[in-house]
């Protein structure tokens, strides 16, 4: 689908949206503490988590300083003049988003992305792929210019303002599975997305 978006000029990875949501996939973890301490292992973390749940693929993400979560990691890049999700990937939630730009990364163009993907590992998948990374610097960067990371804010809003209503927990077990379903998910976003953007165009509805 994305091969056929591309020969019809709807996807250009000219200008890239890249970010990353959280999936939850268990709102408690109390009876996995319980087996934490039937085990009696020290502590409850990443390491022993696999050891006491039912979904051995999950892990505890956190985002920013005091935000976590136990589940999983939606990576995705949208191709930023049509709106079009050009590619989407579900990790565990201890994968950093800089980590993960590598299985969404275009294949060009420049990426616009937040403090998450400030990072050496980032700029070098980006560089590996011949990318040029707009990156909003984080506050103790000596290189920090506000101004424009205010202009790369902006242009960033619509696209995350659209996908903050995706779904923030999993039905399925594992990554496979949750991997078709983003997979499935974003291929009805851009069906969609195409009825809006592509009807004036034609003059008529896709079909």
């Amino acid at each position: 689908m994305r091969d056929q978006l591309k020969s019809q000029g709807y996807m250009n990875e000219v200008f890239t949206f890249v970010d990353a949501n959280h999936f939850i996939a268990k709102a408690t973890l109390w009876e996995e503490r319980d087996k934490d301490i039937k085990e009696k292992y020290e502590k409850l973390n990443n390491e022993v988590l696999p050891k006491v749940v039912f979904d051995k693929q999950a892990r505890i993400g956190c985002q920013g300083k005091n935000k976590y979560w136990y589940g999983y990691k939606k990576h995705v890049s949208v191709d930023m003049q049509s709106g079009l999700i050009n590619k989407v990937a579900v990790t565990p939630a201890n994968q950093t988003d800089a980590k993960g730009l590598k299985h969404v990364c275009p294949k060009q163009g420049a990426i616009y992305a937040d403090k998450g993907y400030c990072t050496t590992s980032a700029r070098k998948t980006s560089a590996v792929k011949g990318c040029h990374l707009a990156v909003i610097k984080k506050n103790n960067r000596k290189n920090k210019n506000r101004d424009q990371d205010h202009w790369y804010t902006k242009i960033r809003a619509p696209y995350e303002r659209g996908f903050s209503q995706d779904p923030k927990r999993v039905r399925y077990k594992g990554i496979v599975k949750n991997q078709f379903a983003a997979f499935m998910q974003a291929i009805c976003f851009n069906l969609k997305r195409m009825l809006v953007i592509a009807t004036p165009f034609q003059g008529e509805p896709i079909g």
